[in-house]
Formats: structure tokens, sequence, C-alpha cells
């Protein structure tokens, strides 16, 4: 393996972009064209593709960043609820004297419903960790979590559930042709 090969692989590492990698090692390339294809195609190279490997895997212990801990954070944040954070109760209605407002024809306590938010030091970590802030607003607290759909569109990518669809149409005889992009993880059915 080449030392300019062991640079892509440093610089591929950055941010995981190989024609930014390849036109920061190999600087006579200017072309964004030439650069991804060289890239990918260098990307495929055995040694390379193995010397990357390990390089992750050392990044990985040093880091203490695996793929199962960005995964079970996904799920976190996934499967969090709103009721996790609040829930809506009802309370008696209180004169300013303080005691409770009844109905005038039944005579029962009357109630209106309100939100009441959790503690967070009463929330399991695992529930806090889908909490993106948490502010004083005009209307009262506000929780903003993490996004829940984009957490659910990243499991399911990873687990293979969804597939890239390319339409393609000609002008002659009005011809589609759909082709079915498989997502690392497909299975044939």
């Amino acid at each position: 393996m080449t030392n300019k090969q062991k640079a892509f692989v440093d610089e591929y590492l950055i941010d995981l972009n190989a024609t930014r990698a390849y036109k920061a090692v190999y600087k006579n390339v200017k072309s964004d064209d030439v650069a991804a294809v060289n890239g990918n195609r260098l990307l495929r190279n055995a040694k390379v593709e193995e010397y990357l490997n390990k390089r992750m895997k050392d990044r990985e212990k040093r880091t203490e960043i695996t793929q199962d801990k960005v995964l079970n954070e996904l799920a976190q944040i996934a499967f969090a609820n709103g009721s996790d954070f609040a829930k809506v109760v009802e309370k008696p209605v209180l004169k300013e004297d303080g005691s409770v407002l009844l109905d005038s024809v039944t005579e029962e306590p009357i109630y209106y419903k309100t939100v009441e938010m959790k503690l967070t030091d009463e929330l399991p970590e695992e529930k806090r960790k889908a909490i993106a802030g948490i502010k004083m607003g005009k209307n009262g607290i506000e929780v903003n979590t993490c996004d829940k759909v984009r957490a659910l569109e990243l499991l399911g990518k990873h687990l293979g559930m969804f597939r890239d669809k390319v339409e393609l149409e000609t002008s002659e005889k009005g011809v589609t042709i759909n082709i079915d992009i498989p997502r690392p993880g497909d299975k044939d059915d």
C-alpha cells in the first residue's frame, strides 16, 4: 500500500467524502468527477479497504463509539413518547378563597384540563436522551425532543427496510424503467 493511499484513508475518515479526500491527497486533480471516480475506485481496492477497516476499528476502540451504541441512542429517540415527559390531568377549578368551585345545578366540582410536566430528575436516563432542549416559552415550559421520524428512518435504513426507486422515462413509446437500488443489508426476496 502506498503512502498516498494511506493519506487518502486518513483524509476519508474525516468526513467519509471520497471525492474531497482524493482531491486533498492528489493535488493535481481539480475535477470533482475525476476525483469521485478515482476515490470510489480506491475504496474498492482490497488493501485500501483493509487499511480503512483497521483504522475504523482502531477509532471505534479509541472513542468507544460503536454501531451498537449509535443504534441504541437512535432507538431511545425513536421510541420515546410525549407522555414520557408530560401528561394531561384534570384539576378542580378553585375560587379566590382556595375552595373548589361547584356546578350550581349538580353541586359537583368543576374541572379543567391542564398539562403537568414530569421532573427531569425523575425520568430514566434513556428517556432524557430523547430531549433536545428545555426552555421557558411564552406559554410555559417547552420540551423539545429529538426528531423521532428521522431516528426511525435511520433505524429502518440500517435494517434494510427501505429501497430507493429510480424511474427513467424515454420519449419513445412512453417506456418507463423502474430500478430498485438496494441498500446495505437488503435481503433478496
